[in-house]
């Protein structure tokens, strides 16, 4: 089997592409480096750096590769940035989803696994959120997905395609020497562990009156390398249709910052400031069909594993 990895260079896809070779899987990591990191791409694994919104560049190398699979990553994946400028993210990941699955089809390969996104879903009307909930996005990222998984069921109803979209809750944790490494930095658990490794003074907690248990955001975090089984299992089991990926459980901003203090023996202060607009008060997914379809069954993603994978990595750095 050949499979073919856009945004393989990146912080899941690079697990992915890791654990794929591991399988003995002939892999081609297809990336513009725009994102993610050319340190990340195994030397057992092709690369081939292109930008998916160059219709040639994507064309010539599916053309090359011929795979029997795609994996795809590549996208533009920070909500704040997608706000200030729609434009590139609709480009980028709608534009640029059209000119892989154009590619894809102009060579045979029908197979595809996308990281799509809870993003999608938008405020949920009930917890924990099932596929079936109602896809309401909020943002232009979610609706970037939205679209493309769109795109993607067309092609399934009227030209045979198979498409699996995986949609993530929060993706956290580290593999080893591959962690998050993003420019800006949005995302919470490296934000707080940044102030134990001396980066920053303090974290900023926005909101701490939401009507929850402690009064902060609840979210549902998957670690790196369940995300990552959910992949392989998915190209195992040849399975179509959507999956969230969640564990189910919520965990709030202020348990994951009591985690963080605890495993960096750090007291990482803290600031509270005025809720986002739009932050949900939690948000956390079924997981039920991920299991009995494909199997698939999170066993890293208690968040003390997780914190303590990830401090391994900011530490070290």
């Amino acid at each position: 089997m050949k499979v073919f990895v856009t945004g393989g260079s990146g912080y899941i896809g690079s697990v992915v592409v890791k654990r794929l070779l591991d399988r003995g899987i002939a892999t081609t990591v297809f990336d513009d480096l725009a994102r993610g990191h050319r340190r990340n791409v195994p030397p057992q694994a092709r690369l081939i750096v292109g930008d998916l919104r160059d219709s040639d560049s994507i064309r010539a190398a599916m053309r090359e590769v011929k795979p029997d699979a795609v994996m795809h990553f590549a996208a533009y994946a920070l909500v704040g940035e997608s706000m200030s400028d729609p434009m590139m993210y609709f480009t980028n990941n709608v534009k640029g989803g059209i000119n892989l699955l154009e590619a894809m089809m102009e060579n045979g390969c029908n197979r595809l696994i996308f990281s799509s996104s809870c993003a999608t879903y938008g405020i949920p009307d009930n917890l924990p959120i099932e596929e079936t909930a109602p896809q309401r996005p909020t943002n232009p990222y979610g609706q970037s997905k939205l679209m493309f998984e769109q795109m993607a069921n067309w092609l399934a109803q009227t030209k045979g395609f198979k498409p699996t979209f995986l949609r993530y809750f929060n993706a956290a944790g580290a593999v080893g020497e591959l962690g998050e490494d993003h420019d800006p930095e949005t995302h919470i658990i490296p934000n707080i562990l940044k102030v134990a490794t001396g980066e920053k003074q303090f974290v900023e907690i926005f909101g701490d009156d939401y009507p929850t248990p402690d009064g902060t955001c609840i979210r549902d975090y998957v670690h790196l390398e369940d995300l990552a089984s959910a992949h392989l299992l998915a190209l195992e089991k040849d399975a179509e249709g959507a999956f969230n990926l969640g564990t189910g459980n919520g965990v709030s901003v202020k348990e994951l910052l009591t985690t963080c203090r605890n495993v960096t023996g750090h007291p990482i202060p803290a600031h509270i400031l005025p809720r986002r607009p739009g932050d949900p008060p939690a948000l956390f997914a079924s997981g039920a069909k991920a299991r009995a379809e494909l199997g698939w069954k999170p066993t890293h993603s208690d968040i003390d594993t997780i914190v303590r994978d990830a401090w391994a990595f900011h530490s070290s750095r």
